[in-house]
């Protein structure tokens, strides 16, 4: 059996972005509640620790450094960027041990529900969706990315700039988006990285219905003076596993070992002000691998900054490690196909369902394989494009379930499309859909 370290770029895919310098020192006051004035001579300053901070000097500096200033502001920067780490060039410029060149995950999320936008991004349901599917369909050498999920939870104050760990409060966003890829695209969703790297109990509870695999755990070794990311705020996983095979969370508790299907994987950061992956990292990963066979090495940035220079040095700290390693193999993989071999359950059978609407009655039957979750997942469209996500009801336990189209849900004449969705613990995924 060959040792096997999966290598798997997590791209976080928002879209092009913009900050102004006033907007850069009201994120410095919020941040660490330092307030002077916006000018290019005082961030210089920040940027070298020259200015007294009570000990925040090289926090400060971390949090301002110029590549992290540096944003896509528009379509044309992004697509520049991707035309060229997407290249042939440049993917086979860090080939794995198996001659596979570089491979991204990109988890899409899209910007809706906004009050306003001064950070410029792309507004629309779908829209970054759409852009990215069809720029990557074009690319002959694009043989293994993957589209997958991603999405900022919504705030309880009307900010559109604030961060958030709830997605109780983010509906009906939250379903309009999935029930719009689901019937527009043909989509669903198999791996999540979580916006602002939260998970909260209602999240650990939403993804453990539908989403089989989840490269969320940024375990760190110490906390990096970053105070508005301090004691767990906003993405918490001080007390999770610091192991890059990933794990099965407990029900109530995310960070803990359990009995959950859903599989957590570690996955730090680059690009990135904190928890950023270095070359300790790297070596825990090729240990594990090298002492139980297999491990994932994970990390993420956003398509907002140019990734090229995130590859080179990940790509330089992997090799750098596996001279030490050589009974290692490095296998540059998608998140998903990195979690299916991690999961060794090839025998199982892939799942499997049929619809049959008889009258007013939908009926999902399973034929084969075994539902991650409790139900299948359910998009309507109605014939003004509104979407809707319902429950079923449980036709025969385990193996079928029904939903009555009538006045207690929605009229079966006022219903466009009808699409349903369902993952398999091992990733297997079955879609299927209804038009009227």
């Amino acid at each position: 059996m060959k040792k096997i370290l999966y290598l798997v770029h997590c791209v976080d895919t928002e879209g092009p972005m913009s900050e102004t310098l006033e907007a850069t020192f009201e994120r410095l006051k919020n941040a660490f509640g330092i307030d002077l004035d916006p000018s290019v001579s005082n961030l210089r300053k920040l940027q070298n620790s020259s200015i007294l901070l009570n000990g925040n000097e090289d926090a400060i500096a971390e949090m301002l450094r110029p590549d992290l200033l540096k944003y896509n502001e528009s379509w044309s920067e992004v697509e520049a960027m991707l035309d060229k780490i997407t290249s042939k060039r440049f993917r086979e410029k860090h080939k794995d041990d198996f001659g596979r060149g570089w491979i991204y995950s990109w988890h899409i999320m899209d910007h809706i529900g906004y009050l306003s936008n001064p950070r410029r991004k792309m507004i629309g349901l779908g829209a970054i969706f759409e852009y990215y599917r069809n720029y990557l369909s074009k690319l002959e050498e694009n043989k293994f990315d993957e589209l997958n999920w991603h999405y900022h939870p919504k705030p309880i104050v009307q900010n559109d700039l604030a961060a958030a760990t709830s997605y109780v409060n983010s509906t009906p966003d939250l379903y309009n988006i999935l029930c719009d890829r689901l019937i527009r695209f043909n989509w669903f969703p198999r791996v999540n990285r979580p916006g602002f790297h939260v998970e909260r109990p209602d999240i650990h509870l939403f993804l453990e219905q539908w989403i089989p695999f989840d490269y969320a755990n940024q375990y760190y070794e110490y906390e990096e003076g970053q105070p508005d990311f301090k004691n767990g705020r906003f993405g918490d996983w001080r007390f999770a596993s610091s192991s890059w095979r990933g794990y099965h969370p407990a029900h109530n508790d995310y960070q803990a070992k359990g009995s959950c299907r859903r599989m957590i994987f570690r996955c730090l950061n680059m690009g990135s002000r904190l928890r950023l992956l270095r070359k300790e990292h790297v070596e825990q990963a090729f240990n594990e691998a090298e002492e139980t066979g297999a491990a994932i090495l994970a990390f993420s940035n956003h398509d907002y900054r140019d990734m090229s220079s995130d590859v080179e040095v990940v790509h330089e700290m992997v090799s750098s490690a596996k001279s030490r390693y050589s009974d290692v193999l490095v296998l540059n993989s998608s998140a998903a196909q990195a979690a299916i071999a991690l999961q060794q359950q090839s025998d199982s059978s892939p799942v499997e369902f049929s619809l049959t609407l008889k009258e007013n009655i939908l009926v999902v039957k399973l034929n084969s394989g075994e539902l991650f979750g409790a139900q299948p997942f359910l998009a309507i469209k109605d014939r003004t494009d509104c979407y809707y996500h319902d429950n079923f009801d449980i036709h025969e336990y385990k193996s079928s379930w029904s939903y009555v189209f009538d006045e207690q849900t929605i009229r079966l004449d006022r219903v466009a499309e009808i699409a349903v969705a369902a993952n398999s613990v091992d990733g297997s995924q079955c879609i299927k859909r209804i038009k009227l």
